[in-house]
């Protein structure tokens, strides 16, 4: 796991979370706070009321007896109309204070420059935690609200028994254990949960997997799916069986914290009838005090201890937030309008954050403006280390690039995306309207149809829309209304298509994405690609070509060989067959294969 000493302190997430929802909805925030808070006090005084009741009726006071019993009446419809007047409020308030939070995470996951907390496990479990305590999110603040006035009616209550005897405030005192143990009970929970975050993430892969329609061929195909159910009853067994024996061994205690505040109790009321001498007033009103006394403790226990779990998850968000603000680097550079000279790796190295493996080691390369690159290699070469390294998912461990002589740390990272295009091996699949599902490649011309039409020719996937009910406006994917299924290689033409929807790209990547069509359609495609990169030159286009079939990367200008994490040749295709080296072994070994 990542480390709880990163993470902020619970008062300093409670302030941080209040300040945001003050800033997204400061009148709402106001009121509803005043509302909640004076709805848990007129109930403190019941106890006051039946006092003043005993007193009155024993004395035959029957204008005392009025008044004690209008009281009565007042304090539970004040009560009552407060509750409802909060609830309403509130839960107004709630509704556009989760939009508001959803939005911000949104946007923070999105604005982080590297990928790290994707792939990080111990990132991955923190924001596992994160996702499933979303919900306490939108509880913080009726849960701070409420704890707040739940210690304002308690406060009443302790001035109530004083007001009989000062002795009784030890009652209160009693009751000090049975927080205490409440607090302490949640923070070892909140701390087991951490330990389980794995466990759990494994649990949820394992329910998705038998449930979700992606892996059912070859579940039912290999007969694994008993075997999966065990698999995920045992990983269920194992983290929760982790909580349920912390559950068991901090409920001790608080059974026995709670039986000496009942002893506490009971010798309060008697004490109060004999010893203190007080009237009959005096003996209801610490019977009713005493008994709201623990059941206020109860609840306010119950309340501290739901806002404990809910700014634990307040933490993890700002812990994202100081997280996405460490990661957005201040660009003191602008990105070029074109590329002059080129992309330099000088002396690159890279491990992944939490290894100690090189990925890559002292990489130099040139790739010159208009240039065709094409970088090739066996698996676990580094050839999509690389690419992810250009387009700034990550910065390199050691070693620098530049961009025209400009370190690309020092470019804003947003504005440097804006001028790359490309698609990807594990590309996503986006079940929109098709014309959106190809246009989000370029928000600011997402309804252009010229442009999307352009794209879908430069993708290769005409002929995909071509088979489409309704063209363009077809809704991919089965599991909406008139929805569409696609064939794998169908969903990476529209992949394609929307990494060509941006003109003029100062970089242009393609990491594989055409792995599940043919030799001879890639072959086509990446020609075209090449030979459109080098017409389109005004902006001084680098385009990156990645993929395993040296025959279809023979076309570019550049080819990179990287074997065991270096880069093992480069040059043209007629330039490394001649030198007879690793690239010509493994050309002739394909050619080999395919003839």
């Amino acid at each position: 796991m990542a480390r709880d000493r990163d993470l902020p302190s619970m008062p300093a997430a409670l302030a941080h979370s209040i300040r945001f929802a003050y800033r997204a909805e400061p009148k709402l925030l106001l009121v509803s706070f005043a509302l909640v808070v004076s709805s848990w006090i007129p109930d403190a005084f019941g106890a006051l009321w039946l006092k003043l009741l005993a007193n009155g009726a024993v004395a035959g006071d029957g204008r005392r007896v009025a008044w004690a019993a209008a009281g009565l009446a007042g304090s539970g419809a004040a009560a009552w109309l407060l509750r409802i007047a909060g609830d309403r409020v509130h839960f107004l308030f709630r509704e556009r204070a989760t939009i508001a939070i959803e939005a911000h995470v949104a946007r923070l996951q999105a604005t982080v420059a590297s990928i790290e907390h994707h792939e990080r496990p111990e990132y991955l479990d923190r924001l596992q935690i994160l996702r499933d305590q979303a919900f306490l999110l939108n509880h913080l603040y009726h849960s701070f609200m409420s704890t707040v006035g739940s210690v304002a009616r308690l406060a009443i209550t302790v001035v109530l028994l004083a007001s009989v005897h000062p002795a009784l405030i030890a009652l209160a005192l009693f009751a000090v254990p049975t927080v205490v143990v409440a607090s302490w009970r949640a923070g070892t929970e909140r701390k087991v949960w951490e330990l389980v975050a794995a466990g759990r993430r494994l649990d949820r892969h394992l329910l998705g997997l038998g449930t979700t329609a992606g892996p059912a061929k070859e579940i039912r195909l290999a007969g694994i799916g008993d075997r999966l159910a065990r698999l995920r009853w045992s990983t269920w067994e194992t983290w929760y069986g982790k909580i349920a024996r912390n559950r068991t061994a901090s409920a001790f205690w608080a059974a026995l914290t709670w039986a000496l505040f009942g002893a506490a109790y009971v010798g309060a009321i008697v004490a109060v009838a004999t010893v203190l001498g007080g009237t009959a007033g005096d003996v209801l009103l610490v019977l009713a005090a005493g008994a709201n006394l623990s059941r206020y403790l109860g609840m306010t226990a119950a309340q501290a201890d739901f806002l404990r779990w809910c700014v634990d998850a307040a933490s993890r968000l700002v812990w994202l937030e100081r997280y996405a603000d460490a990661h957005r680097r201040r660009a003191d550079a602008q990105v070029p309008a074109r590329i002059e000279r080129g992309i330099r790796v000088e002396g690159v190295s890279f491990q992944y954050p939490g290894t100690d493996k090189w990925v890559l080691r002292d990489v130099d390369l040139e790739l010159p403006a208009g240039a065709v690159v094409a970088i090739v290699g066996e698996n676990g070469a580094g050839k999509t280390t690389l690419v992810k390294l250009l387009c700034r998912f990550y910065e390199p461990t050691e070693g620098r690039i530049t961009v025209d002589g400009v370190d690309l740390a020092r470019l804003p990272a947003e504005g440097w995306r804006e001028r790359l295009a490309g698609a990807f091996q594990d590309f996503m699949r986006f079940e929109l309207r098709a014309r959106t599902t190809v246009g989000v490649g370029d928000l600011t011309r997402v309804e252009d149809q010229a442009a999307v039409e352009t794209a879908v020719e430069r993708g290769g996937a005409g002929d995909v829309v071509k088979r489409l009910p309704r063209g363009l406006d077809t809704q991919l994917g089965p599991t909406w209304r008139e929805g569409v299924e696609l064939s794998f290689g169908q969903w990476q033409k529209l992949a394609l298509a929307r990494g060509f929807m941006r003109d003029e790209p100062l970089l242009l990547v393609l990491d594989e994405p055409t792995a599940a069509l043919d030799a001879e359609t890639e072959h086509a495609l990446f020609e075209r690609f090449a030979a459109a990169s080098r017409a389109e030159t005004a902006a001084g286009r680098v385009t990156v070509l990645v993929s395993h079939r040296f025959s279809t990367v023979r076309m570019a200008d550049l080819i990179v060989v990287l074997d065991g994490s270096q880069v093992g040749e480069q040059g043209s295709h007629d330039e490394l067959m001649a030198r007879g080296g690793l690239y010509a072994d493994l050309y002739g070994i394909q050619a080999r294969a395919y003839a």
